[in-house]
């Protein structure tokens, strides 16, 4: 059996090729990227791998071929990875491969503003079609991705957001890694659409309690619609593309398509998920440790 997996030179696939490389021979494992330098070492481990661009019709031509279980990482360029990622999954149907895994997002139906579901609805859509049998692992929002926010909110006594009562399910990329590698080297799970959430589903007023919690002071929700928030992150210094992004996402939670937490990990993997909560205390904790062996002050002054 051989096992492959898109974009393995980024954050995800990287931490996913690291756990499948554990558990199969690494001769087993096709591993593909846009820049096969960033991968050498895990080659140097007897995986195969090979350049392929979803942008460049030339690298997808027998790009996986030989390829049994494929991982398709979805790429970052948002709003414009939808045709590169249908021939990707065109290329893999033509290659013969037996079943594609694609990472999405919960719920990516027409009434979820994310600005992202656009391109997840439509590659689901191609894999339902290729003919090839299919798994979708729609991904919460990453826990590590809130840890500079909360931060932001105990240092200034205030949590600015534009949920209002919904709530987020957030996962960290590491649980989200670990249920991609054991649908690929357990198989099953054909013709799911899997969410893979953290824990619990928390709200502003949570979020707001734990950023209260490291910085020791109380911290306010302060609610604000999604154009005010956007336009507070551009003034923080967000690319505006960024800015909008986050603000779709708030709106998604607000309006309950993030708010579902479910027990995929665990059902995957055989152990729980980790709680956002234990990723900022461990932030913190490290943060506080590398303070007090440079001698700085709590708050960075250095007093």
């Amino acid at each position: 059996m051989t096992i492959a997996i898109t974009g393995a030179s980024g954050p995800l696939g990287r931490t996913t090729a690291e756990l499948v490389l554990q558990a199969l021979d690494p001769r087993e494992v096709v591993l593909t990227t846009r820049d096969p330098r960033a991968l050498a070492e895990l080659a140097a481990r007897g995986a195969e791998v090979r350049r392929v661009d979803f942008t460049d019709p030339d690298t997808l031509l027998g790009a996986f071929v030989g390829v049994d279980r494929l991982l398709v990482v979805s790429t970052d360029a948002v709003g414009a990875r939808l045709d590169p990622q249908r021939a990707a999954v065109a290329a893999a149907a033509a290659a013969g491969v037996g079943h594609v895994v694609y990472t999405s997002v919960p719920e990516p139906v027409p009434a979820n503003p994310a600005l992202v579901v656009a391109d997840h609805a439509g590659t689901e859509q191609a894999l339902r079609e290729s003919g090839v049998a299919w798994t979708v692992l729609r991904n919460s929002l990453y826990a590590h991705q809130q840890v500079p926010g909360l931060q932001h909110a105990a240092a200034t006594g205030r949590l600015v957001t534009n949920t209002g009562t919904g709530a987020t399910a957030y996962v960290t990329r590491e649980d989200c890694a670990a249920a991609a590698a054991a649908v690929l080297v357990g198989g099953g799970h054909e013709g799911r659409a899997l969410d893979v959430t953290g824990p619990l589903a928390l709200s502003a007023a949570d979020l707001a309690a734990l950023a209260g919690e490291i910085g020791g002071r109380e911290v306010e929700v302060v609610h604000v619609g999604d154009a005010d928030l956007a336009a507070g992150l551009r003034s923080a210094g967000l690319p505006g593309h960024v800015a909008d992004l986050v603000a779709s996402f708030g709106a998604a939670a607000r309006e309950g398509f993030l708010g579902r937490a479910t027990s995929v990990v665990a059902d995957l993997t055989g152990r729980p998920p980790t709680a956002l909560a234990d990723v900022v205390r461990e932030v913190t904790a490290q943060v506080t440790a590398q303070g007090a062996a440079s001698g700085a002050a709590p708050d960075g002054s250095g007093r």
